[in-house]
């Protein structure tokens, strides 16, 4: 599903199908589910290309926060001064987006095959609202499908004198650089402890494999001013 399709053109995946079809000059797009319509509008040019790619889990139902917490389904420990690699799950939304002639990307349409839940990460009165999944602690690159699940390729660092607990990750989308092949979905990251109470995480810009492909991100497309790619974790690693 992942790739550059030129109108007209009809794809399904999933029980879902996107239909863009030729109006004399403009287009009409459409995304059905199991026959049942649940997107449609009218394209006022003929554009060249839509491109459909893997977005920051982040935008459904609406835009809410740019931030995901991943609950661990159990904790990791790590030694102080030790860095070591895991890997996490995260939960995989589709941006389909409009190319103009200068082969700028516009977003038009997002969805997603998996469930959405949002989460207070903090207390209640100054605490962050982030988008919840849970994942299993993967030693080694787990098995994922990719409409459903990607990949965080996670380096810990525990600066720390201290063994720490770890057992949820906080991301900010602002630095999420999301890579898919046409089976795997990845990205890095890294996370710094300082304390009990107190890590930061951030992205890199390199992909898990140079095989992988870059994904637009939905807040590059949007040309986001943007003031931190970190996720600060202020309220503790562990509960």
């Amino acid at each position: 599903m992942f790739e550059i399709y030129h109108p007209p053109f009809t794809t399904e995946v999933e029980g879902t199908e996107i239909i863009v079809e030729k109006q004399e000059d403009d287009l009409i797009y459409k995304r059905m589910f199991e026959g049942n319509e649940e997107k449609e509008f009218l394209l006022l040019n003929s554009y060249k290309d839509i491109l459909i790619n893997p977005i920051e889990p982040v935008n459904l139902p609406e835009k809410i926060t740019s931030f995901l917490l991943i609950d661990f389904k159990k904790p990791a420990i790590i030694r102080p001064g030790d860095r070591r690699k895991i890997y996490l799950k995260f939960p995989v939304e589709i941006g389909v987006f409009v190319a103009d002639k200068n082969e700028n990307y516009e977003v038009i349409d997002t969805f997603t095959f998996t469930r959405i839940k949002y989460t207070l990460y903090g207390s209640h009165t100054n605490g962050i609202v982030c988008r919840q999944w849970e994942s299993d602690v993967f030693t080694e690159e787990p098995e994922t499908d990719i409409l459903y699940e990607g990949f965080i390729e996670l380096d810990i660092f525990n600066d720390s004198n201290h063994h720490m607990e770890i057992t949820k990750a906080l991301f900010n989308a602002y630095g999420m650089k999301l890579y898919y092949g046409d089976k795997r979905l990845g990205m890095k990251a890294s996370m710094k402890i300082i304390n009990k109470l107190l890590a930061e995480t951030d992205f890199s810009r390199y992909p898990t494999t140079s095989r992988f492909k870059r994904s637009i991100e939905l807040y590059t497309a949007r040309k986001l001013a943007i003031t931190s790619t970190k996720g600060i974790m202020e309220f503790g690693i562990n509960e």
